[in-house]
């Protein structure tokens, strides 16, 4: 058991990094946006990028100092996952086979810990 405490200073890294490569690649992945998508506007497809990108980035950036950034990121994380899983899961159920809530929800809840918790975590 002392080996995990001598690993739990480090161990953010791991739901740090995978949260942020998953929104900063489904952020980018967006781009060139050429129409509507999601039954979203133009508009709000551009906000919905840039906030997963921001989002990516704050995550990372916040580990090394900043702990807003880290709190804000999460926040984003949870507005985005949010509306993600009223729009798009919800109606697919649990199951991520299907498109269901389970890996959203799994990122709503990663992003809520690390907005609460800050560089804490």
């Amino acid at each position: 058991m002392d080996f995990l405490k001598t690993l739990a200073p480090h161990a953010h890294w791991g739901l740090r990094l995978s949260l942020a490569a998953t929104f900063l690649f489904h952020g980018a992945s967006k781009f060139p946006i050429e129409g509507p998508m999601m039954g979203l506007p133009v508009a709000v497809i551009w906000l919905l990028a840039l906030a997963e990108i921001a989002a990516g980035i704050m995550l990372i950036a916040g580990a090394f100092g900043k702990e807003m950034l880290t709190r804000l990121g999460g926040l984003i994380v949870v507005v985005v996952m949010v509306g993600a899983i009223a729009m798009v899961h919800a109606k697919n159920g649990f199951s991520v086979m299907n498109g269901g809530v389970e890996f959203p929800l799994l990122m709503l809840v990663s992003g809520l810990y690390l907005a609460a918790k800050g560089n804490d975590a």
